[in-house]
């Protein structure tokens, strides 16, 4: 019997136009999910939209603020009070410490971190109205340190902090906040990660696979599912074992 998780439920995913968003979309559609489908690829978002019967989207840069304010007062104009915010959205822009820029630093903290705060910050005030809510950020096994990432992994741990404290001050007003931190998995991100890179990132993994964007999903919807009601403040790697070691 097909879960119904999110039956009649407001539920806004960012970075839904393709990979992990796009899957997460998918599933939470499946399960009843009213979804706002946020994204900057307007095409992509369209053609997703256009199978997801229902959803509506919102094309937009969610670094900035007017946008993040307007966007969350038309989905709730659109769909009804947000029970559900998914912080998906993300980028990368590698590089070794010393030849980081400013700019690239600078944009990689606001997609992954200021962003999500924002958004948070923006869909809370309803959720304490309503006395629900469940955030679930996207984070990535890189937040643990990886070589060429500095940016990428500070702006992932930040958010890991963030999640954690968003989790103890919005308890009371029964929202819980996790996040789901994935390890190698097959999108469109990693096809320019050269072959014998990738088989070593592959063996690096006691399950020795990369994994599927479903497979995030599900964990991502079970923490946004009130069968996870008693669970806040938690980081589920899903990972293929890598965060334990091979």
């Amino acid at each position: 019997m097909l879960k119904k998780d999110f039956q009649n439920k407001v539920c806004i995913i960012t970075g839904a136009a393709r990979g992990i968003g796009e899957a997460i979309a998918r599933l939470f559609h499946q399960r009843g999910a009213k979804l706002a489908l946020i994204d900057m690829d307007k095409d992509g978002l369209k053609k997703l939209s256009e199978e997801l019967s229902g959803s509506k989207i919102y094309i937009g840069d969610l670094t900035q603020q007017e946008f993040v304010d307007t966007a969350i007062a038309q989905i709730t104009k659109d769909l009804g009070p947000v029970s559900v915010l998914v912080n998906n959205a993300g980028i990368t822009k590698d590089n070794l410490i010393g030849n980081i820029t400013n700019q690239d630093w600078d944009r990689v903290m606001e997609v992954n971190l200021k962003a999500p705060f924002m958004l948070c910050r923006a869909v809370f005030p309803t959720m304490k109205e309503h006395k629900y809510g469940k955030i679930v950020n996207l984070i990535s096994a890189s937040w643990l340190g990886n070589i060429g990432q500095g940016n990428y992994s500070a702006s992932k741990a930040g958010l890991v902090g963030l999640t954690r404290t968003m989790a103890q001050e919005f308890a009371k007003f029964n929202v819980n906040v996790n996040g789901v931190s994935p390890g190698l998995v097959d999108t469109p991100m990693i096809k320019s990660i050269p072959d014998n890179v990738k088989e070593k990132l592959i063996n690096a993994r006691p399950l020795k696979r990369i994994g599927k964007p479903e497979e995030i999903a599900e964990a991502v919807a079970f923490l946004a599912s009130d069968r996870a009601a008693y669970i806040t403040g938690q980081i589920l790697h899903v990972d293929g074992g890598k965060s334990v070691g091979a």
